[in-house]
């Protein structure tokens, strides 16, 4: 596991655009290298829809999130969150979760701070670990089921790949945590290195299946997972970490008795050169939460 860095408010990045303080942060580093940048903008209220889009497809990273306090709570223990992609606006985000929390650590302290997304209420905890900050978020509760048979042909051709190149132990699934994700398991890593498909074609069919993203993923062992996360949906060809499918996975590993121990962990981004680690914690209970963790560092201006 890499060794978690400290972030404080006088060391993030931030842009000014359209009036509103963007800062720049990248989740589920590896140290001082890779993790998935995200901005992040705190506000006293939330612009109106379209001035987040437009702010997000200015920031250009595949997500940004907007966070405001919520009415009546003390504090600044509660928040108001939604997270836009540069094309559009996505129901949940883990890596904008994680950069998230820690701006909110480094401006208001170490807490558990809960947060109401669109269609859920979920949490992002800041705290330290040997000295470090470590940020772990809550997801919404996760489901799955198999991919219908037209669905894995579509995405098989999409991607060049072929049924034999699929993992048996691992069958395809369309899973949930938060947001919407087909798994496919290779069964060989160097297949995943490989992967290569049409952007345009991608978007065609993510948005035509409400996916967030397509989770491409190699076990390793049955505790640690290789992950590539095509995110054409949003506009974008690759994300280099992406929490919300670790959830989706970390679920779905529990819903087909995988023997993952109660936790796994997930290397994303290296084929990118964007190293990206991520940790997923896995209760028994059927359907219930996944805990997201991993750490985060300032982008340089």
């Amino acid at each position: 596991m890499h060794t978690p860095t400290s972030l404080s408010h006088s060391h993030t990045s931030s842009v000014l655009i359209q009036g509103h303080a963007v800062e720049r942060l990248a989740a589920f580093a590896c140290g001082d290298t890779g993790g998935n940048p995200a901005g992040v903008v705190l506000c006293d209220s939330l612009p109106d829809a379209a001035t987040m889009q437009a702010i997000a497809a200015e920031v250009g990273y595949s997500e940004t999130v907007f966070a405001a306090p919520e009415s009546g709570a003390a504090g600044h223990a509660a928040w108001r969150v939604r997270y836009f992609a540069p094309e559009i606006e996505i129901p949940f985000c883990g890596h904008a979760t994680i950069a998230l929390g820690a701006a909110l650590a480094a401006r208001y302290g170490e807490n558990v701070y809960a947060l109401q997304i669109n269609a859920a209420r979920i949490s992002v905890e800041a705290s330290k670990e040997d000295g470090h900050l470590v940020i772990a978020l809550q997801s919404p509760p996760t489901r799955s089921e198999p991919a219908p048979a037209e669905l894995l042909q579509a995405a098989l051709a999409l991607f060049g790949y072929e049924a034999a190149d699929l993992d048996p132990r691992l069958p395809p699934a369309v899973a949930e945590g938060g947001a919407r994700h087909l798994i496919l398991a290779l069964a060989d890593r160097r297949r995943l290195a490989d992967m290569r498909y049409d952007q345009e074609q991608g978007r065609i069919l993510m948005q035509a299946h409400g996916f967030a993203t397509m989770a491409l993923v190699h076990a390793q062992t049955p505790t640690f997972f290789d992950a590539r996360n095509p995110f054409a949906a949003g506009g974008v060809y690759e994300d280099p970490a992406t929490g919300a499918a670790a959830a989706a996975l970390a679920g779905y590993l529990r819903d087909i008795g995988w023997p993952h121990a109660g936790a796994i962990d997930i290397l994303q981004g290296e084929d990118m050169g964007m190293p990206s680690r991520l940790r997923a914690e896995i209760t028994p209970q059927a359907g219930a939460s996944i805990r997201i963790s991993g750490t985060v560092r300032a982008l340089d201006a």
